[in-house]
């Protein structure tokens, strides 16, 4: 079943960002992926805080792997989209694509 709850912008995005790094889906990954396709800049809390909503809600999974030395003996935490997290997607896109269906935006550009 679906959920009902709406996923914000930032929400969709971190998801997003989640999905298209796969294996690779960790923090510092995540940051880069969303700063280089929005052209924002995102510090790690908001982008941590938001991980840790969504994991909260059943969108993402997250696990710890091994130490790494490069890391000071840390580990990374890597976050997987979850099917819960996929349905909520669909549902965005969908809501979103119904509100722009028929819409001419560069109408009111060109009028303004």
């Amino acid at each position: 079943m679906a959920s009902r709850e709406h996923l914000g912008e930032f929400e969709q995005i971190v998801l997003l960002a989640v999905l298209r790094l796969g294996e690779n889906a960790y923090g510092v990954p995540v940051r880069h992926e969303i700063e280089k396709r929005t052209k924002r800049s995102l510090t790690v809390g908001a982008l941590y805080r938001t991980l840790d909503r969504l994991e909260a809600k059943g969108y993402v999974a997250s696990w710890f792997g091994d130490p790494v030395a490069e890391r000071g003996g840390r580990s990374k935490r890597y976050f997987r989209l979850e099917p819960l997290g996929a349905r909520a997607l669909r549902q965005s896109q969908k809501a979103l694509a119904a509100m722009w269906e028929g819409v001419e935006l560069s109408k009111v550009i060109r009028g303004s």
